[in-house]
């Protein structure tokens, strides 16, 4: 081998390399260790919320070590953040955290550039495009282009009623085309999307969260934000949510406004008798059949009736409400007759809610606030002037608050507004995305200096939310959670701790097959492929990638591929050594000889491979990332390090058989007729893709949410729970829903499709709280709404996903775009290197083949399975991974078909792909053993979550081992007219 001592350094380099980056996760995860330590030594069991005052202590003490040198390795030395910055990422699956994401309305940011038009026309666009939005590729902004073309008529988008306006003067004018107008509106939605991006970043960098990652999607108006390790999933979502509309409105005086509420009640009531009336009858009519049906109870002073207490004299708060009650209220207050009742200096009143508080008595109560509105319901003072917020404490230095300071044209109004407060001696309400925090008097005239502090019933990580939210300032549109997915952390350590298991009984048994297959060299293919392994990990560290469930399993999956290279070079050894050549050159031809086809193998995995890198997201994109990094990783370990290895021991007087006394010969000598048999195979073949077909047609699928939309949550139970029983418990909340078993009988994925059009935090919240009242009497006895979300002993919710519509169809999109591009590829490449067209046709119809069977096994059987089977984007990323290893299998017999064509000239062709055949055999069935031991075990240990691709995976690899040398070869055989050239 030539450049022994270039190979040599490089190993040397990058495995000292590797073991630099990978010292770094070691040093992290010492002193997280020390600091979960500590946090458990302060705080005691006994204390209340002691897990999250733990993680509190956990998060101050890792920032008191962040400027500290923590690791010195002699030459440098490194603080926490520069160990934490350098350590391995470690994904959502295995951390536990959230990971979302956003849709920034695009819709509001139109709205607020047309100064909220009124435009009918305009308005209808905004409509239809949200319609149109449910069956289309195209971005928000370019429907409603299409959405206002088709109903405009003599309208223009550069109409002073629309966009030509005050605000955008500057760039729009009434002279405009709508072609003129366009592309400035795509930049200002890009300037606003691009705000919002900036301040999500703001928030989160505020959070704590160690190594989070945000990032715009393409023109979309979509933000990914990952945060790993993040423990207070709702308070996150609340984080990103939040628009941060902070307003500053006079108040009206709460008893102004009895009289006007009672007038209300006996509105709404003249309204409601005649509902009565025909109720009386309708029951003395059931009365008369015999009908056991309940009357609907109809209060007798629908608002008054739901009055729980009165505001303080000369505050302003009209009356508190149950929370629940709440909606209702509202809907009476908005009645046109009712906003008639007010007096002409309150016609522009706007009713708000206030924070919800816990009575006594136990109930949520909610104040009804009277905020002096106007005419453009435009606030005298917003958060615009906000210039900074800090997290305090009220005066008594118990109840959390947040303090602001004004720019000075936000100083100069509040001096005013707090002058007339204080002469009025009325209150400002404080509010926040319209919900009133506070209602503070002014009791010592008026404050200068823009100074303000807003107080409420809020806790201490609310207080210090609010602050980040305000400081990093308001998003410019509603941002909606379109796909989320929730892991706790106890099951992100369980993922860890199973990964890690199957990872390690893959790799003793592959380990331990190598040697009893190979003898001495396979020790060394096992030195390599451990060397293979710790480059991997190495290279992900570096470069900053994300390990991830699926990750761990494309890195199993490549011991499958470096074996494979092995192998291939072995049985070509083996090869050499039977044609009685000396070990020197048999070695030597037998690495040159295996490498044209170890290329091909390796270049069309990784062709699939980089695919689905480009159309996949979240942990299968970190699939990919380890499945390409380690193809190449394999390449240089097998080739070259493996080589290394054998040349020193054969230079030192060692002779090496590359094989053992029981493997000595096996396989040697074939003569099987495969083509004679093509006739069968073809039987075979069709009549399982018949029925798979049948199948799909008349069973179908069980797709997940990832393509048909809907919201998932691994539930845990402390005891063991039947499905159906479960089932008939939320079928009646939410009116249908799907049970499967995950893992342990006391451990269930709950999927339903209700509100599945609602994005909405309170359509989230609302879908949740449900799942909880369904599963109440399933939970031990006294276990609230907030166990539940945490999973305190590990029972209540576990994992949750959620994809919207708009997302599933995108989802959808992208995989058949993924699986179709890999076809196509895969054609073109094999099209060029075989520079036979038959050689191609062969090629994709054996990957046709396995893609049916995979899919007809999945609908056959996913009805009986003990795991979840559902088609999701792990499977379709299985799906990609089955073409690559078919095309791994395929290639190589087609390259020795090639070479034999070429030797054995004289042969009659179908002797020659029988002989070509026969001697690939010992590599196809060595590399799918290997292949199926790791699958297996990792299947078989590793987490429940990963079953259902690496059932897809155990399926491919025999369907594909089957096809490479009883589909493709005779396909190809019998299209190939002219075989020699």
């Amino acid at each position: 081998m030539q450049n022994k001592g270039l190979v040599k350094l490089f190993a040397l380099l990058f495995g000292l390399v590797s073991i630099f980056q990978l010292s770094f996760t070691f040093k992290s995860n010492q002193i997280e260790s020390n600091a979960n330590e500590y946090a458990v030594n302060k705080i005691s069991d006994e204390q209340i919320d002691f897990d999250k005052k733990r993680n509190q202590e956990k998060i101050n003490y890792l920032d008191s070590l962040s400027n500290i040198s923590v690791f010195n390795i002699g030459i440098a030395e490194y603080t926490y953040d520069e160990v934490k910055d350098r350590a391995m990422n470690l994904g959502l699956d295995l951390k536990g955290g959230i990971n979302v994401i956003l849709q920034i309305s695009v819709k509001d940011i139109l709205q607020n550039l047309s100064n909220n038009s009124k435009d009918p026309i305009f308005n209808k666009a905004l409509v239809d495009a949200e319609e149109m939005q449910k069956n289309s590729q195209n971005t928000y902004l370019e429907d409603f282009f299409i959405a206002f073309d088709n109903i405009k008529g003599d309208t223009k988008l550069a109409s002073p009623d629309i966009f030509a306006n005050r605000t955008l003067s500057e760039e729009i004018n009434f002279d405009m085309s709508d072609d003129e107008v366009q592309p400035i509106l795509k930049t200002k939605i890009d300037e606003s999307v691009t705000s919002a991006f900036e301040v999500l970043r703001k928030r989160i960098d505020k959070f704590g969260v160690t190594q989070p990652n945000i990032q715009r999607l393409g023109n979309s108006g979509r933000i990914l934000v990952e945060l790993p390790g993040a423990k207070d999933v709702e308070r996150v979502k609340g984080l990103l949510q939040s628009t941060a509309q902070l307003e500053f409105w006079d108040a009206f005086k709460g008893e102004e406004f009895l009289a006007f509420m009672i007038q209300a009640n006996e509105v709404i009531k003249s309204k409601t008798s005649t509902v009565e009336e025909n109720q009386v009858e309708l029951s003395e009519v059931e009365e008369l059949l015999g009908s056991d049906n309940d009357s609907i109870a109809i209060e007798k002073n629908p608002i008054l009736d739901l009055i729980k207490g009165q505001g303080y004299p000369g505050g302003p708060v009209i009356a508190m409400f149950d929370s629940k009650d709440t909606n209702i209220i509202s809907e009476y207050l908005s009645d046109p007759q009712v906003k008639s009742l007010l007096q002409p200096s309150q016609r522009y009143v706007k009713f708000l809610w206030g924070i919800p508080q816990m009575s006594e008595e136990g109930e949520e109560l909610v104040e009804l606030y009277a905020l002096k509105g106007n005419r453009e319901n435009t606030p005298q003072l917003s958060g615009s002037v906000i210039t900074d917020a800090r997290q305090s404490y009220s005066v008594d230095g118990i109840s959390p608050t947040v303090s602001m300071q004004m720019n000075t044209k936000g100083a100069k109004i509040w001096e005013e507004m707090t002058g007339n407060a204080f002469n009025q001696s009325s209150q400002i309400a404080i509010v926040l995305d319209d919900i009133v925090y506070s209602a503070p008097g002014v009791t010592s005239g008026p404050i200068s200096g823009g100074n303000s502090e807003i107080s409420g019933a809020f806790d201490l990580n609310e207080a210090i939310d609010l602050a980040n939210v305000l400081r990093a300032g308001k998003l410019p549109a509603s941002a909606d959670i379109v796909q989320a997915d929730e892991v706790g952390p106890s099951l992100g350590q369980e993922a860890i701790e199973s990964g890690t298991n199957s990872f390690m009984i893959a790799l003793i048994l592959v380990l331990v097959w190598m040697m009893f297959y190979y003898g001495k060299v396979g020790l060394y293919s096992n030195i390599a492929l451990i060397l293979n392994i710790v480059l991997i990990f190495g290279i992900l560290s570096g470069l900053g990638a994300v390990l991830t469930l699926p990750g761990i399993a494309g890195i199993v999956l490549t011991i499958g591929i470096a074996v494979d290279a092995n192998v291939l070079i072995y049985e070509r050894v083996r090869e050499e050594l039977y044609r009685g050549k000396k070990e020197k050159p048999a070695i030597s031809d037998g690495y040159q000889n295996a490498l044209s086809s170890i290329l091909d193998a390796n270049i069309t995995t990784g062709l699939t491979a980089l695919i689905l890198y480009t159309f996949g997201t979240g942990p299968i994109k970190g699939f990919a990332t380890t499945l390409l990094i380690g193809i190449i990783t394999s390449l240089f370990t097998a080739i070259f390090i493996s080589r290394l290895l054998i040349n020193w021991d054969v230079n030192k007087g060692s002779r090496l058989s590359f094989s053992t006394p029981l493997t000595k010969g096996l396989f040697r000598n074939l003569n099987i007729d495969f083509l004679k048999r093509r006739k069968l195979t073809y039987v075979i073949s069709g009549v399982l893709i018949a029925s798979g077909i049948f199948s799909l047609f008349t069973t179908g699928l069980d797709e997940g949410i990832d393509f048909v939309g809907g919201r998932t949550y691994t539930v845990r139970f402390a005891n063991d729970v039947n499905t159906e029983e479960i089932k008939n418990s939320t079928d009646l909340i939410f009116g249908s829903s799907e049970i499967k078993t995950i893992g342990s009988p006391n451990q269930l994925k709950i999927s339903t499709k209700y509100k599945v059009n609602e994005n909405s935090a309170a359509a989230d919240e609302e879908v949740q709280s449900k799942l909880f009242e369904s599963l109440q009497n399933y939970l031990p006895e006294g276990y609230t709404y907030n166990q539940f979300l945490d999973a305190e002993n590990n029972v209540g919710k576990m994992m949750s996903g959620k994809v919207s519509p708009t997302i599933a169809d995108d989802i959808k999109q992208s995989s058949f775009w993924a699986i179709l591009g890999s076809l196509i590829v895969v054609f073109l490449y094999i099209l060029v290197r075989f520079k036979k067209w038959q050689f191609s046709l062969g090629a994709v119809a054996a990957v046709f083949h396995d893609v049916l069977i995979v899919l007809g096994i999945f609908s056959l059987t996913y009805k009986f399975m003990p795991f979840s089977m559902e088609i999701d984007q792990a499977f379709i990323a299985a799906i990609l991974t089955v073409i690559g290893y078919s095309l791994n299998d395929t290639v190589v017999v087609f390259d020795r078909i090639r070479e034999f064509l070429k030797e054995h000239s004289t042969w009659e062709f179908e002797k020659t792909v029988n002989s070509a055949l026969n001697s690939t055999l010992s590599r196809t069935l060595n590399t799918s053993f290997t292949t199926l031991v790791v699958l297996l075990a990792m299947f078989t240990f590793g987490a429940d979550s990963l079953r259902g691709l690496l059932f897809a995976l155990i399926v491919g690899v025999l369907v594909g081992t089957y096809s490479s040398v009883f589909v493709a070869t005779p396909i190809m055989k019998d299209t190939l007219k002219k075989y020699r050239d």
